[in-house]
């Protein structure tokens, strides 16, 4: 198969109902498992919970008023400024397809793909993601300028997961 097959049924999987998909094709298996979680993000420990985060169902058990503002665990990230500016503009998302680590370059010496200003087309290139020992060449798939560049390199990054903002034509 085809990465832009591959990124065809990961994309139609993500927008369905469908919690897990498996294909074979051609000696090649694929399979999609989504999370059940809001974002995708899976907590592996348990945070310690202070008097103040406690739930609101819990202060009304122990007969204390509500807590009207809790804070979040320190493990669930929140969203950055970028993300906020992009939710209020016209800035195209170039997201993750694959869960991986994230090369701004095709080899350590070398120049990153993109860098902010720069313009790029469907077929740009702008990074890398590296799954299993396999670099997965990340396309654009719109025209326009990167605004932001969302993530470090070398970062591990998920599936979906922000990794530049395009400003498109």
């Amino acid at each position: 198969m085809k990465m832009h097959e591959i990124r065809e049924v990961i994309r139609l999987v993500d927008e369905s109902t469908i919690q897990e998909f498996e294909l074979e094709n051609d000696g090649t298996k694929v399979t999609i498992k989504k999370a059940l979680s809001n974002a995708g993000i899976q907590v592996t420990e348990t945070p310690t919970v202070r008097p103040e985060q406690t739930t609101h169902v819990e202060r009304q058990a122990e007969g204390q008023a509500p807590i009207v503002q809790q804070e979040e665990p320190q493990s669930v990230p929140t969203p950055t400024a970028s993300e906020e500016k992009e939710d209020d503009t016209d800035l195209h998302r170039i997201v993750s397809p694959m869960v991986g680590t994230f090369y701004q370059a095709p080899s350590p010496d070398s120049e990153p793909y993109v860098k902010v200003g720069d313009r790029v087309d469907e077929k740009s290139v702008v990074c890398i993601v590296e799954a299993m020992k396999l670099m997965n060449e990340i396309e654009a798939e719109v025209k326009g300028e990167i605004v932001e560049v969302l993530v470090e390199n070398g970062q591990l990054v998920e599936y979906g997961q922000p990794l530049f903002l395009v400003k498109t034509d």
